[in-house]
């Protein structure tokens, strides 16, 4: 299908450019229509030479499914039938991979298929919750209140995810300046003063002794340092992608002393957030435990949410089995009984992760705070440490002169 590059004005007077794919010129001009875009310029784009290879495509974002999930819900909501929304928001995506993903959904709905089958089929970006929810949508009549809520869901947890890794890449960012600085004075400017150093002639003190030791083994031995480093970062990812090392590594995440709380915390909101929004839209609960469990991200969690499916299965209620894991706060534990006795679980599941929300954002302020002070005294100490150690002969040069 040809892809045609237009320039325009919106309903608002606003200039616009972009592409839309469409069988002509004329069904061009009617999507464009559609869209309420008055075009001044429409031809048929070149061809791309890098369409057929995958890695020279874009790839689809979070942002581009969010966005897609609340102008769907609005054009639901307003009347217009799935296919005729899927044809105007495809024909308006810049992002050429999700544009082509799109129209393949809309031909398999238009062949039959339901909606949420022809997602199935894009694993990578409509994932189990996305499309359970979209199914139950389906089935209830209220797609268009289902992706509100998913889009929602969506941007609570893209910015929780935001979150961490802001707390994380302060110290990452200073660790690696540490490592960079280390090893340029390791291997560039030390053996400058351990030359001159030699020529001296006298004995060097000991913490400078300790410092050219260590230049010496770094520049003897710097490619094989890096091919160990790049052989332990290859070692660790394969041995998380079995279910064993998996679990090992995350108990350890979990119960480390000071990341372990904080991932502890973002745990409970997701899960909470993730069940609390399928209960809501009407998943049934083991499915629901069945499609939280599986987007966990984390193993311990993971195993503790399909403990409490197979205890449901038994006649059981959820706090029960939940307590019995260890792995929630006796807090989480109590409202969810509470939420179990007076018929509210979803919308309690949802006050419990808007408080742990909360608790994630006073965790990484608190630990930033902590971060920091310690980040500078380690660059502090380690950078200061060697300049010092290299200017001890010259302090002794200078006394004995004196």
């Amino acid at each position: 299908m040809p892809v045609y590059a237009w320039k325009g004005v919106n309903s608002y007077g606003e200039k616009r450019k972009g592409k839309i794919e469409a069988h002509s010129q004329a069904a061009a001009l009617s999507l464009l229509k559609k869209i309420r875009i008055k075009p001044t310029v429409l031809k048929e784009a070149p061809k791309d030479l890098f369409a057929n290879f995958a890695m020279f495509q874009p790839k689809v974002t979070g942002k581009d499914v969010v966005i897609f999930t609340r102008q769907l819900s609005t054009m639901i909501d307003a009347g217009l039938p799935l296919v005729q929304s899927l044809e105007i928001l495809a024909g308006q995506q810049e992002n050429t991979t999700f544009k082509k993903m799109l129209n393949d959904i809309r031909l398999d709905v238009e062949s039959g298929m339901t909606f949420a089958d022809a997602m199935k089929k894009h694993p990578k970006v409509f994932d189990n919750l996305y499309c359970n929810m979209i199914d139950a949508g389906e089935v209830g009549g209220i797609l268009d209140t289902i992706l509100n809520r998913l889009a929602g869901f969506m941007e609570k947890s893209m910015a929780l995810k935001k979150k961490i890794k802001g707390a994380m890449t302060y110290p990452a960012i200073c660790l690696c300046i540490a490592l960079v600085i280390t090893a340029v004075i390791l291997i560039f400017v030390v053996p400058v003063f351990a030359k001159m150093f030699a020529d001296f002639g006298s004995a060097l003190p000991v913490p400078t002794q300790i410092v050219v030791n260590a230049s010496n083994f770094v520049k003897s031995n710097f490619f094989f340092m890096a091919a160990a480093l790049a052989f332990v970062v290859v070692a660790i990812k394969k041995i998380y992608n079995t279910e064993r090392g998996r679990k090992k590594i995350d108990v350890m995440l979990i119960n480390a002393p000071v990341f372990g709380p904080l991932i502890r915390k973002v745990a409970v909101a997701k899960f909470t957030r993730t069940l609390g929004t399928m209960l809501h839209s009407g998943v049934p609960i083991l499915d629901s435990l069945t499609v939280v469990g599986k987007t966990a991200g984390n193993k311990v969690i993971e195993q503790a949410v399909f403990r409490v499916a197979d205890s449901i299965t038994e006649g059981r209620s959820i706090a029960e089995p939940l307590e019995e894991t260890g792995v929630f706060p006796s807090m989480v534990v109590q409202m969810i009984n509470v939420g179990e006795a007076t018929g509210a679980l979803d919308t309690m599941l949802d006050k419990i992760a808007d408080f742990y929300d909360e608790e994630v954002d006073q965790a990484v302020e608190n630990m930033t705070a902590m971060i920091e002070p310690f980040m500078m005294v380690f660059l502090g100490g380690l950078i200061g440490g060697l300049v010092i150690a290299m200017y001890l002969p010259i302090f002794k040069m200078a006394s004995v002169i004196g």
